[in-house]
């Protein structure tokens, strides 16, 4: 079994029903099907798919937008959008009377989708729309690319300071902030980041004390591009995103306005996830191969794999997790199934054995026939005089003194596991109340038959405050790697 962390922490997210109906609403979407509707036999595209121009001022009215040039733009981009997702399907151009090339359209396969189709194939669909508003997003600025235009008026993109695989890996790396920010410990992402802050998380080194003046130069010059790049992202769903002041925009040649003390943040954008946008960050994350998991992931699973997964999630994402896996099934198979994925004496077997426990608790009384099987059982008859001891149970048999002790080193070993090995006040209070409530607990504490006893054994030394107590525990934790060596 298992005892890797996850990449990152589970993300909560809403049901696929409630995010296809936020895709469906998504401006940049909405527009494109829009169009799709629209477009009819008469209908011209240029070799590229493109709207001819002649069509665009058609197209904006047909959006309920004025045919101007702003219009013309917010047409030609959902009509892209329209394109590569398969809302129209574009045949090819053929020469008219007048020798122009120009194509026609008609409805794609994926227009049924939009009202006919589930909320995953709408996911799908806006997947693919996202894909189109990324590519956007990445593009050279339009203002640079009229100085690198050939004397034939083709773009020469070899002179062009831009590198597509950088400005995409940039853009991933501050979405992939954007999201550790929203899902670390269950966060909801109600709170808005501070521009400044997303951008200087990519630049600015973690080990630099005061940032120099050339890296604050790449700050500014970072955030600037995000401004843009944010702004061609939201109408797609991905952000809610607040623009940089356009006062605070330097004029060429002069320096951009510094962030002062008292500042107003806001002032310098504020961007946050939608739900639908952790859908899609998450989904291009499991693309590259990246491990981001979402509570209800574990729920089909066994309950190995549950007890496993949520080994070192926050304690809000496990418990949603462990509703899931539970709302699936009968509480009575549940529990038992529970208590046998528990068993085992590998190094991640205490931390499924509390977390079984926790799981237990949420099961209720419908769990106790199973738990009461386990009484005589030596690695879980602890656990179950607990769980039963905390309901009120009065005819539980005392354990044995040797139950009393693994159940100890067991309930320890668990801790140090969630901790990762390090220190907490938590563990320290632990271990201190333990040794505290059994006279000679070290003396009986290294003979555990237990494989975690000897780092036990350890890190009571290294975490116990009472001097005397801690130098007891290295020699018991000597004593037990002796034995365990023999």
């Amino acid at each position: 079994m298992s005892s890797e962390r996850p990449t990152l922490p589970p993300v909560r997210l809403p049901s696929d029903a409630e995010l296809a109906r936020d895709a469906l609403a998504a401006p940049l979407l909405a527009r494109a099907v829009r169009l799709a509707r629209w477009a009819g036999p008469g209908t011209r595209v240029g070799a590229g798919g493109e709207l001819v121009d002649e069509q665009l001022p058609a197209a904006a009215e047909a959006l309920g937008l004025a045919p101007d040039d702003d219009g013309a733009a917010y047409a030609s981009e959902a009509w892209r959008v329209a394109v590569d997702t398969g809302l129209v399907a574009v045949e090819d151009p053929q020469d008219d009377e007048n020798g122009t090339e120009e194509g026609t359209v008609e409805a794609g396969d994926q227009l049924a989708l939009v009202t006919g189709g589930t909320p995953q194939d709408v996911l799908a669909l806006w997947l693919d729309a996202l894909e189109t508003a990324y590519a956007d997003a990445t593009a050279p600025l339009i203002d640079d690319l009229a100085d690198h235009l050939g004397d034939d008026g083709e773009l020469d993109l070899d002179s062009l300071d831009w590198d597509p695989q950088a400005e995409a890996d940039f853009l991933d790396g501050v979405l992939g902030n954007l999201y550790l920010l929203t899902v670390t410990e269950g966060g909801s992402g109600d709170a808005p980041v501070p521009l400044p802050a997303l951008a200087a998380s990519m630049i600015v080194p973690d080990d630099m004390g005061e940032p120099t003046d050339d890296v604050l130069e790449q700050v500014s010059d970072a955030m600037m591009r995000l401004d843009d790049q944010f702004q061609v992202l939201e109408p797609i769903g991905l952000v809610e995103y607040q623009p940089v002041d356009e006062a605070l925009m330097a004029e060429e040649g002069e320096e951009p306005t510094p962030l002062g003390d008292d500042e107003d943040v806001s002032r310098y954008g504020l961007v946050k996830l939608t739900p639908l946008g952790l859908y899609g960050v998450r989904a291009r994350m499991l693309e590259a191969g990246v491990d981001a998991p979402a509570v209800g992931d574990l729920a089909d699973k066994g309950a190995d794999t549950l007890l496993d997964g949520v080994a070192h999630y926050p304690a809000g994402p496990a418990r949603a997790e462990t509703h899931a896996w539970l709302d699936r099934r009968e509480a009575l198979p549940a529990a038992r199934e529970l208590l046998a994925a528990a068993k085992g004496s590998d190094a991640g077997s205490s931390l499924r054995r509390l977390h079984c426990q926790q799981a237990l608790s949420l099961v209720g009384a419908d769990a106790e026939p199973a738990v009461r099987d386990v009484l005589d059982d030596p690695e879980l008859g602890g656990l179950a005089r607990v769980w039963l001891a905390e309901r009120g149970a009065t005819d539980v048999p005392a354990p044995p003194e040797t139950m009393i002790f693994w159940l100890a080193i067991d309930t320890i070993a668990a801790q140090l596991h969630a901790v990762a090995g390090g220190d907490s006040e938590e563990l320290q209070e632990l271990v201190e109340g333990l040794t505290s409530q059994h006279t000679g607990f070290f003396e009986a504490a290294w003979r555990v038959d237990h494989p975690a006893t000897p780092e036990v054994l350890e890190a009571m030394g290294r975490l116990h405050r009472d001097k005397g107590a801690a130098k007891e525990a290295r020699k018991a934790a000597f004593k037990a790697r002796s034995r365990s060596d023999a």
